[in-house]
């Protein structure tokens, strides 16, 4: 059994206990934490809490045993793996556009998982339980580009701290609707669940309604390439928030091109997915303590679309 401790500061205080384990442990579903905290696997000040609800104050002492894994029902599949990077601690794949991420309602099988339990066998950590073994972090299922995940659980929570640190470097590309005024910015916008559409979420200013829930988030971007009616721009990510680039990238007015949740239903680049890719991906090895990067070329379709925007504008 694994134990995670965390010191609540000003920042944290005020806040409920399961949203600051979600902030501070990003790799981790909500649901995940709250099933931690309900079946008595954490404690604030030395005394077991099982009210996701409560109200954490500064200088809280928290503490998260994560159980061992029940036994794997995914099962595991002979998908092909594009590795960029492998050892004995983690695994690098160049993720497609269309490949989901870890099994979910209407997904069970197919998925990356799935390939990472067939290629790793039983070498992949346990911390996100049985549908998501190894996973550290998430990209979009139409997001393609550089996912990483952990082959054991030591590794996992050194990763996992990396994260929570913001010392993870992970650079995306993405083609947006309309023209920036500035070369570079930053979306600085709390993101949560938009009350009206469970399928999207939205940023939710301070002191908004619905605004406890959301999660604080951050966005640096600088454009790359200009088109007029379209810009390529590089985001860098200081937070990973679920659809964090397209929800801050909409919300500022440039939702990215073929993205039909946040952005227009039709685009006539013929882009059949958001236009985005999880391009550079850098990290503290977890054993070695060397920094490694890796960089993933555009694939065959966003390269397509760019070639199309590139003789429009022309």
């Amino acid at each position: 059994m694994d134990t995670i401790d965390i010191k609540v500061n000003s920042e944290m205080a005020g806040k409920r206990l399961d949203v600051v384990l979600s902030a501070c442990l990003e790799d981790i579903s909500r649901s995940y934490v709250q099933k931690l905290i309900e079946s008595g696997n954490v404690t604030v000040n030395g005394d077991f809490c099982n009210e996701k609800k409560l109200k954490v104050k500064d200088g809280d002492a928290i503490t998260i045993q994560i159980p061992e894994p029940e036994k794997l029902e995914v099962l595991p599949e002979d998908i092909p793996l594009d590795i960029v990077y492998e050892d004995s601690d983690v695994i690098v794949i160049d993720k497609p556009a269309g490949l989901v991420v870890h099994p979910a309602n209407g997904n069970h099988t197919g998925t990356l998982v799935n390939a990472l339990m067939h290629h790793c066998g039983d070498d992949l950590s346990s911390i996100n339980g049985v549908i998501r073994p190894g996973i550290v972090h998430r990209i979009d299922k139409d997001t393609s580009g550089l996912i990483m995940a952990a082959k054991n659980d030591r590794a996992h929570l050194s990763l996992s701290q990396q994260l929570s640190e913001h010392t993870i470097t992970r650079r995306y590309v993405a083609l947006v609707y309309n023209n920036f005024k500035e070369d570079e910015g930053t979306v600085d916008a709390p993101i949560g669940r938009d009350p009206n559409n469970r399928l999207r979420n939205k940023v939710i200013p301070t002191g908004a309604k619905g605004s406890d829930s959301a999660r604080h988030a951050v966005t640096h971007y600088r454009v790359l390439e200009r088109f007029g009616r379209y810009t390529l721009i590089e985001a860098r990510l200081e937070t990973g928030r679920t659809h964090q680039i397209r929800v801050h990238m909409a919300h500022i007015g440039h939702p990215l091109v073929g993205d039909e949740l946040y952005g227009p239903a039709k685009n006539r680049l013929g882009a059949k997915r958001q236009m985005l890719h999880a391009k550079i991906l850098g990290f503290v090895h977890p054993a070695t303590g060397e920094y490694l990067e890796f960089e993933s070329p555009l694939p065959e379709d966003f390269e397509k679309v760019l070639a199309r925007t590139r003789l429009e504008r022309d």
